[in-house]
């Protein structure tokens, strides 16, 4: 169960925090988030660190779908609706910078980067089609709208961005993290204002920033009920005849498609941690029936943040936490909002105001109504009287019969059979 990015990139490897540590910029999480923040404060002259609780890319970095792209699904009506033409036009602006930069970057990085369009479709409503394609082009970017996507199924619109991008992420993390200054191996079990401790020594820090994927800190910022985990599953198939661009269906129970040398990456299947979904078995059920000559050569899962209304949560982690910064709730679509998030973060650590950062705060309204699910979900959890319990806020674990682990519905954290944490935002192992 390891991803194609992982049976083909090589990653450097750092040594862990031998002693106390002092430093001006502290960023808590290897992914590719906290990668891309020390790159940019490595290139600035800041005094920085990064921590990695255990090795650099081993979270949902590694298991992405590598898609770089602004298009993250039929969401510019929505926004344009719910936080107005400006603000969304500044969403789609901030995405289309950050994949401009991974083109710019990649030039000198052998990491497979490809451009290519990317579509997302609806299977059965044209006019939400139509509807998106209008919202986008009136933000500025050139949309086009197709019934035709030459899939081995018809569908009744869609929506297609030109000059978009994949790659693997991998290969491309391991070039840019080699020169940083990081500690693996190197968990943070606490933080207070301007100190973390670790189990390998105290890093004292004037600003810190928390790329950890789910914010480990429940005191600050209300994100154990802002946000909410769910887990995708991928195959990649063998002898499936070649795609010419990146597929998504706008349905949340829909598929992904894309292309990586001789083999077709599917993805889907998913559900909220904690909850039962459709798994690899769906996908491959899917592969038998379209693609029956081809050959599951590798598959693999990847865990999402989501957030309440579709956008991160980047920039100061909350009214009362000073100097301490977070990014988070990539919706599955991690690379570009990495990429935003480093440049937004990168910016407000030195003093400086990102134009893109109001767009992005964690402190916009959480009145939304995924809000009461979120708390719905986690009062039946806390409630339910069985063992074992997840020891981030001791909700009842679910167990996972398709990946033989204990999931937690409330706030993702997973944890082996055995009970060792596989990943948070728990910082520990489970109660049984």
């Amino acid at each position: 169960m390891e991803s194609l990015w992982r049976k083909t990139a090589e990653m450097p490897s750092f040594g862990p925090l031998k002693d106390d540590l002092q430093t001006d910029v502290l960023i808590i999480g290897g992914g590719m988030a906290g990668l891309l923040c020390a790159y940019k404060l490595e290139k600035a002259g800041v005094d920085y660190a990064l921590v990695e609780a255990d090795r650099i890319c081993g979270g949902t970095t590694g298991n992405t779908t590598a898609k770089i792209t602004s298009q993250h699904g039929m969401i510019y009506h929505k926004m344009i609706k719910h936080f107005g033409v400006e603000k969304a036009r500044l969403y789609l602006e901030a995405n289309q910078a950050a994949l401009e930069e991974y083109r710019a970057l990649c030039c000198d990085i052998d990491c497979g980067f490809e451009e290519q369009e990317a579509c997302v479709y609806t299977m059965d409503d044209r006019e939400k089609a139509e509807r998106e394609a209008e919202a986008v082009r009136s933000l500025g970017l050139d949309a086009g709208f197709t019934t035709d996507l030459g899939l081995a199924f018809g569908v009744a619109g869609a929506v297609v961005f030109p000059g978009q991008a994949m790659f693997n992420p991998l290969a491309f993390a391991s070039a840019i993290s080699r020169d940083l200054n990081i500690y693996e191996r190197t968990k943070v079990r606490q933080l207070a204002h301007g100190l973390a401790v670790t189990d390998r020594g105290n890093i004292r820090a004037k600003k810190i920033i928390v790329a950890t994927h789910f914010p480990m800190l429940n005191k600050h910022g209300g994100y154990f009920i802002k946000l909410y985990q769910h887990r995708s599953y991928v195959i990649a198939l063998e002898g499936a005849p070649k795609i010419g661009a990146m597929y998504l269906d706008d349905d949340e129970k829909g598929l992904s498609f894309r292309g990586s040398g001789d083999l077709l990456l599917i993805g889907g299947g998913s559900h909220r941690t904690g909850k039962r979904g459709g798994g690899w078995r769906e996908l491959e059920d899917f592969a038998a029936r379209y693609y029956p000559k081809a050959r599951v050569t590798a598959r693999w899962a990847a865990q999402d943040c989501m957030s309440l209304d579709g956008a991160p949560y980047i920039g100061e982690y909350s009214s009362g936490a000073e100097g301490l910064y977070v990014a988070t709730g990539f919706n599955k679509w991690g690379m570009t909002s990495s990429m935003a998030a480093a440049n937004i973060l990168a910016d407000m650590v030195q003093g400086k105001r990102n134009k893109y950062q109001d767009v992005f705060s964690p402190s916009r309204t959480a009145l939304r109504p995924q809000l009461a699910l979120n708390g719905l979900e986690s009062l039946v959890s806390l409630l339910t009287p069985t063992a074992p319990r997840c020891p981030h806020m001791g909700c009842a674990l679910k167990y996972n019969p398709e990946e033989h682990s204990w999931d937690c519905p409330c706030h993702g954290s997973r944890f082996t059979e055995e009970g060792e944490l596989i990943e948070g935002p728990s910082t520990d192992d489970k109660r049984l």
